[in-house]
């Protein structure tokens, strides 16, 4: 007979934010277990915050002394740490069960040995798992590549690629940086970088009991930077031996170190060789856990992880498990996928998820993101009989995610998705560092926008024409001159945007849908009196309108150096006076896991020097001036 959770689960402190602590919450919701969510100042109004049936202040989210005073003062029974913050820290681990919760998770002391690359491959060696070969001597004889990795951590902290020797101190240097900034520990290993890879990855679920599971693999090889873009399960290009190997693996690993709760245990796919190697195990639910959830009906990971950590036996037979069709997600990021990946911060107003897939997300309209926290927004996951069906499913999700505001990943997403290679799943793990996607074409969304300004500039509501709280269509339509970044005739009653012929099918609550030369093609449409944002195919599109009225004059020289992103000044390595050459790295910027190195532009000399380590800076910020030599 299934365990009640609610009989022996009153309440869970849920230490985290975001779409994370809502899924979390969801499943606490469904058994009746009464949820508690920390929150700091900036989160107060936060979507978690307001879903939980309890809500806490607590200084910062990593301030595990913080977090354990709240769990007790608000009574919780356990806690979940999500992903991210402080689920993979031994210390809070440790603080959690000596004030006497539940931790779900993974005993301190083995969230310790396999939170550490260099120990959690001796491990993996013990248990019989092959690993990656070194690099040590690769790197002292030049037979790179290699890969320089943090030793302590994750999420693609600490890691470069170092293609050339001459490169490898610098790339060292910047990986110890990054990694004693991100976990204190700036240990690093480097090992043989396989160029050609494949990053799969096991799902396993063990209890107290001995009991250890996996619930298949998922192809993750989908990176940018060392960061996951798409996730699919199953793995479509691995054989049924190489299946066995990492699965079977995966479960003697966690039997080995005795592990509790759910993890993953995480391989390297050789594509020249055929080989799998062991990479490293992630103590905690991964942020890609959906799409196993989705190829396993019934199976719910978070209920399994509250029911192991309560002492329960695992309800899941290994014979049992059989996955079902294909699902996929994408992480839908605030970045500028096609403007070099930078970080986005703003306020959103039209926030569009779609209907008929699973979406995990924590953004509302009127929502303001900043750097402070994970760039990631949401994630859309989809399920079909095949992996064809899931693909086209997940393109057609994203053309209808709309997001005005900010600036995201959704419009890359949906070409990643639709493009001939994911189709013929044949992208590896340094595909995305090797091959750039085509900046989308702004000519349609330009249409849609040209012709909701002409709708507006014929409507009857002289006060406010142009409403952001949902348009209809309203008087006779007449050829009408609107200006954006270029002058555009639209003709509403011939039905021509310049030389196209349109014909507009529906508007309603920004949603148009227009035939553009005989076509049938929607976009999300937000106009306002300065600037109109369009999404279409899950782009962002801003056009200015232009202010005749303002001062167009050009302040800074082309010598200025501006924050291409907000974040951190992490170096500043020149100072007024200085004399610089071109391409030369004058500061350092960091952001949202990423470091942007900022050159000169030409040789000259610094001056009005702004810019101070460790401040904080935003979009645009001068931070100093290179005035070229006469």
């Amino acid at each position: 007979m299934p365990v009640s959770l609610a009989a022996s689960l009153e309440s869970v402190l849920v230490a985290n934010r975001g779409e994370i602590a809502l899924r979390v919450m969801r499943t606490c919701r469904a058994h009746g277990v009464r949820t508690i969510a920390i929150y700091t100042e900036l989160d107060r109004s936060a979507p978690h915050v307001r879903a939980a049936d309890d809500a806490i202040l607590v200084p910062s989210y990593l301030d595990i002394d913080a977090v354990v005073a709240a769990a007790l003062a608000r009574g919780a029974t356990a806690i979940h740490p999500g992903y991210g913050f402080l689920s993979e820290r031994a210390a809070f681990v440790r603080a959690v069960e000596s004030a006497g919760i539940v931790f779900v998770g993974p005993s301190a002391d083995v969230m310790e040995a396999m939170g550490r690359k260099d120990a959690a491959r001796e491990i993996a060696v013990a248990a019989g798992v092959p690993v990656v070969p070194r690099g040590e001597d690769a790197a002292k004889d030049w037979q790179g590549p290699v890969l320089v990795k943090a030793a302590a951590g994750g999420g693609g902290k600490g890691m470069r690629i170092v293609r050339d020797e001459a490169d490898l101190e610098e790339a060292k240097a910047a990986a110890a940086r990054e990694a004693r900034s991100a976990f204190g520990d700036d240990t690093l290993l480097i090992e043989k970088y396989v160029e050609r890879g494949r990053h799969i990855e096991v799902q396993v679920v063990g209890d107290a009991h001995g009991h250890v599971v996996h619930l298949g693999e998922r192809d993750c090889s989908i990176q940018r930077r060392h960061q996951k873009v798409l996730e699919e399960a199953p793995a479509p290009t691995i054989t049924p031996e190489v299946r066995e190997l990492v699965t079977s693996s995966a479960v003697a690993l966690a039997k080995h170190v005795g592990y509790r709760n759910a993890g993953t245990v995480e391989f390297l796919l050789d594509d020249a060789t055929g080989e799998a190697y062991f990479l490293e195990m992630n103590t905690r639910l991964q942020v890609e856990h959906p799409v196993t959830e989705l190829v396993h009906h019934g199976i719910d990971l978070v209920f399994h992880q509250l029911l192991v950590a309560l002492g329960h036996p695992l309800e899941i037979d290994q014979d049992a498990v059989r996955p079902h069709g294909h699902a996929i997600e994408a992480r839908v990021y605030a970045e500028d996928s096609f403007g070099g990946f930078l970080p986005q911060a703003g306020r959103t107003s039209i926030v569009r998820w779609p209907a008929g897939a699973r979406v995990d997300h924590a953004l509302e309209p009127g929502q303001v993101v900043s750097t402070s926290f994970d760039p990631m927004l949401g994630k859309v996951i989809v399920h079909g009989p095949d992996r064809e069906s899931a693909r086209r499913a997940l393109v057609d999700a994203l053309d209808r995610t709309a997001i005005l505001g900010l600036t995201t990943n959704t419009g890359f997403l949906r070409a990643l998705v639709a493009s001939e290679e994911f189709a013929e799943a044949s992208i590896d793990t340094a595909w995305l560092d090797r091959h750039t996607l085509p900046t989308p074409d702004d000519e349609l969304p330009r249409v849609f926008v040209a012709w909701v300004s002409a709708m507006l500039a014929a409507g009857t509501d002289a006060e406010q024409p142009f409403q952001s709280d949902g348009w209809r269509s309203g008087a006779d339509p007449a050829p009408t001159i609107v200006e954006l970044d270029r002058t555009v005739v639209v003709d509403r009653y011939t039905g021509r945007v310049d030389d196209r012929a349109v014909r507009e099918v529906s508007a309603a609550d920004h949603v148009l849908t227009l035939e553009i030369d005989g076509q049938l093609l929607s976009a999300v449409v937000n106009v306002q009196p300065h600037v109109a944002e369009v999404a279409y195919r899950g782009q962002r599109f801003v056009f200015e309108r232009p202010d005749v009225f303002g001062d167009h004059a050009v302040d800074l020289s082309d010598g200025a150096i501006v924050a291409p992103m907000p974040g951190t000044v992490l170096d500043v390595r020149v100072a007024d006076g200085d004399r610089v050459d071109a391409g030369q790295v004058l500061v350092v910027v960091e952001a949202m896991k990423m470091e942007l190195a900022l050159k000169a532009p030409f040789d000259g000399t610094v001056d009005h020097l702004a810019a101070t380590t460790g401040a904080q800076v935003a979009l645009g910020t001068t931070l100093l001036e290179v005035v070229p030599h006469e």
